[in-house]
């Protein structure tokens, strides 16, 4: 018996030489049969060697109590006992390299190792195993380049080596393998032409090789492979046109050539040659010309996406026969022609049941949305016709898609107001809506839209006030209602959606009043701009709870007060804009320590020293032109200097001047005082008990006059006039008689006698005029106001009524009254 080729026939640097020998002297000495088994033995353990991490405990199995025919992911055949000819340990986490005594399995059929994180080359010794039919590396981290050798493995059928990091050429001899029906090799870094060998591989039916690095034009000889049903080479460098011969492929069914730089036109015969098309990818390439009205053959479609290239004229593809189309995306082209039934291609798609996904935009589509936009399947969750030039209403009808998750008709014609059907889309997420022209106001049928997350509606010319139902909106992240004219307050219940974080963008309307303090509840808001409206009042210090605000733009309002210390918080802030409000006071040194981008402080009213630490050191990010009462900064500001040690030498005098003259008031006013208690102490001596009374106001009280005047009786009163009543009265306890001038409080002016006639009567002392008793400012029982005057009680009547008799004036009491109740008109004018 002659023995198996020994293992140290292989360049194998990492094994011992020992360790080799001991396998040679093994393998030379046992029978072919066991030295067979041996071989096989010993390669599964080389294998295994190589494993550097095993998160599932697989190779656990492999030691001498278990044969290694049982270990997992082995298998043995059946004619060849004790012969491996299948390892697969696909998907189980594996790191480490691929040893190359993998080569030594002379009877493997099947290498499965993907979804691994296997590095270093694929062993060249691969191509030793002739019996080999698949061979499956995909998804780990190989490197190097692919074996040429591979070719020697003759029965190969499946070859995936996708999705790991291979470069280099693609070998020519690889178009050996006739026996090849899947060649899969994307995401690596393969480069250089696509080999005109590759027509040989006539049995091949799916060829996959997208994201890699392939260059030039797609060879004619691709035209050879009959059997061939999946072509992808996107996102590679190819460029040139597509090969006549390639639509001889009648077989394809998945076209995909996305993101190269192919260019010319689609034959108008295509749909026809490629009937059983399923998949058409043509996007982001330089292909021009018409799209051709044979698409429509091509009942079998599912997605059809020729967005981003330069196809244009009339889009009259009929796909009411594609009724299982799911997608339809032509974005970004220049299809349109103007004609009246622009947009009927819309009339055709009733009948896709199963379409998802409608993408119109960046074209040159003119024409009135159909109604029929209404019938499109209920599984329609993307619909996008934003960027042309469709004019008219929107139908209401569109409220009929009501699993419609993205909706987008920015920037075309469309006129009239939003239809209030827009609420039955209830699992709508993002709606873009800008710049539409819709005018009108937004229906509050729109705060049925619990699920939406995203809403702009800036750009138009909405009015009215901000619907309240906007509220209900709880996990929208983004609001724009930018440039419209909208009036009202800020509602606080938008306020009131915490989930408010990327933008909420209020600018350029018409709102009024103040920014409520509900605004505190956007604590993870990044952007913040309530610009150009006509807002007032001081910055709410709950502001300063928005500690995730980036950006905050509060300019061209009519903001009022100083900037709030509290927003010493705001640390994250990049851009802040306050320019053109009536903001006052100091500039806060805490801007000093914030990151700021950018800050303008411009036209306010703003005083002081401007800081020059942080963003106030950069005169390109920072703006306070228009506060004419600032000083310093850096000189580039170019501001006047402080003065700051003659502004505190002039405080310190203004404090000296204050404490002197204070001091000599108290002085003054202690002498004057002095002065006084000594001639009233004087006079207090030298005047009668009568005399005395009046000079020595007495205290009364409310209860005093009522009982000294019996309950202000009809039958003590003894004169009305404009401005209160007199009555007569006794006060206890000297049981003086007296007169009790009562004011009327709901007469204009008099509270304002009241005082007056109570100054005048304090400084004017005559000997002919009724002297003041006392006063009394007091409430009554029911809680009202109640002001009177006490007079010494005159029997003999008034100077005015002896000096200017009267022949109606027969009773003193009444000539008291009425110089009583004009004495105080004549005081205040």
């Amino acid at each position: 018996m002659s023995p198996v080729m020994p293992l140290n026939s292989f360049t194998i640097p990492t094994l011992s030489l020992f360790f080799i020998a001991v396998l040679h002297i093994i393998t030379s000495t046992l029978p072919i049969t066991i030295a067979k088994n041996e071989t096989d033995h010993l390669a599964l353990l080389a294998i295994k060697s190589k494993i550097i991490h095993d998160p599932q405990g697989v190779m656990n199995s492999r030691n001498e109590s278990l044969h290694f025919c049982m270990w997992e992911g082995v298998a043995c055949g059946r004619r060849h006992h004790s012969r491996v000819i299948s390892i697969d340990l696909g998907s189980r986490g594996l790191a480490g390299s691929l040893s190359p005594y993998v080569g030594n399995l002379s009877f493997l059929r099947v290498l499965s190792l993907n979804n691994n994180t296997l590095q270093g080359g694929i062993p060249p010794q691969v191509g030793h195993l002739f019996r080999l039919q698949i061979l499956n590396l995909t998804g780990n981290s190989f490197e190097g380049e692919i074996p040429t050798n591979l070719s020697h493995c003759s029965n190969l059928r499946y070859l995936a080596v996708g999705y790991n990091k291979l470069v280099g050429k693609l070998p020519e001899e690889l178009g050996s393998l006739s026996k090849l029906t899947y060649l899969m090799m994307p995401l690596n870094y393969l480069t250089g032409g696509i080999p005109q060998s590759i027509g040989r591989l006539t049995s091949l039916e799916s060829l996959l090789a997208a994201y890699n690095l392939f260059t030039g034009n797609l060879p004619d000889s691709l035209g050879q492979l009959k059997n061939l049903k999946a072509l992808a080479f996107g996102a590679n460098q190819l460029s040139g046109t597509i090969h006549p011969s390639i639509y001889n492929l009648s077989s394809l069914t998945r076209l995909s050539l996305p993101i190269n730089q192919l260019d010319g036109a689609l034959p108008p015969s295509f749909g026809l040659m490629l009937p059983n098309l399923q998949i058409l990818q043509l996007y982001q390439n330089k292909f021009t010309g018409p799209v051709p009205l044979s698409i429509s053959n091509c009942t079998s479609l599912e997605s059809f996406d020729i967005g981003e290239n330069n196809f244009a004229g009339k889009l009259g593809i009929n796909f009411g026969g594609i009724q299982n189309i799911e997608e339809i995306v032509v974005f970004t082209n220049n299809l349109g022609s103007g004609e009246p039934d622009e947009m009927n291609f819309i009339d055709s798609m009733a009948n896709c049941r199963n379409l998802k996904k409608l993408q119109l935009d960046h074209n040159q589509f003119r024409g009135l949305l159909p109604n029929s936009v209404g019938n499109l399947s209920n599984q329609l969750s993307y619909l996008v016709l934003g960027d042309n030039f469709i004019y008219g209403e929107l139908p209401s009808a569109i409220g009929n898609l009501v699993n419609l998750e993205y909706l987008v008709l920015a920037i075309n014609q469309f006129t009239g107001t939003i239809p209030a059907t827009i609420g039955n889309l209830q699992n709508l997420k993002r709606a873009y809506l800008y710049e539409t022209t819709f005018y009108g106001e937004i229906p509050e049928s729109i705060g049925n839209l619990s699920s939406l997350i995203e809403l702009y509606l800036g750009g138009n010319r909405l009015v009215g006030n901000i619907p309240l139902s906007l509220g209900n909106c709880q996990k929208m992240l983004l609001l724009d209602l930018s440039q419209n004219n909208l009036s009202g307050t800020i509602p606080k219940q938008l306020l009131r959606i915490s989930a408010l974080s990327i933008s909420l963008n209020l600018s350029r309307n018409r709102l009024f009043g103040s920014l409520p303090s509900e605004v505190g509840n956007l604590k993870n808001l990044a952007e913040l701009d309530i610009s150009e409206n006509e807002l007032f009042g001081e910055i709410p210090n709950s502001l300063a709870s928005c500690t995730s605000l980036e950006k905050l733009y509060i300019e061209g309002n009519f903001f009022s007060g100083s900037i709030p210390q509290s927003l010493s918080s705001l640390r994250g802030i990049l851009n802040f804009d306050l320019s053109r409000n009536k903001l006052s006071g100091e500039i806060p040194r805490f801007l000093e320590q914030f990151s700021l981008d950018n800050l303008n402080l411009s036209f306010n009213d703003f005083e002081g020293e401007v800081p020059i630490e942080g963003v106030f050191a950069n005169t390109s990010a920072i703006s306070v032109v228009g506060n004419n009462r600032l000083c310093g900064g850096i000189p580039k500001l170019q501001l006047p200097k402080c003065n700051i040690k003659e502004a505190k030498k002039q405080k310190s005098s203004l404090v000296l001047i204050l404490v002197i003259s204070i001091a000599c008031t108290l002085v003054g006013v202690t002498m004057v005082l002095s002065f006084f208690f000594c001639w009233v102490k004087k006079k207090r001596n030298a005047q009668p008990s009568g005399m005395l009374l009046r000079e020595s106001l007495m205290k009364v009280s409310y209860q005093m006059l009522l009982n000294a005047t019996n309950m202000f009786s009809s039958a003590n009163l003894i004169g009305v006039g404009s401005y209160g009543s007199v009555y007569k009265g006794i006060l206890d306890p000297n049981e003086t008689i007296v007169a009790v001038k009562v004011l009327n409080l709901q007469r204009r002016g008099a509270s304002k006698s009241f005082m007056a006639e109570c100054e005048a009567l304090r400084n004017i002392k005559h000997r002919n005029l009724v002297k003041v008793i006392t006063s009394c400012s007091s409430l009554d029982f029911q809680g009202n106001d109640f002001k009177a005057l006490v007079y010494e009680f005159m029997i003999n009547g008034s100077l005015e009524s002896w000096l200017h008799p009267s022949p109606k004036s027969t009773n003193g009491e009444n000539d008291q009254t009425q110089s009583l109740l004009f004495a105080s008109k004549s005081e205040i004018m």
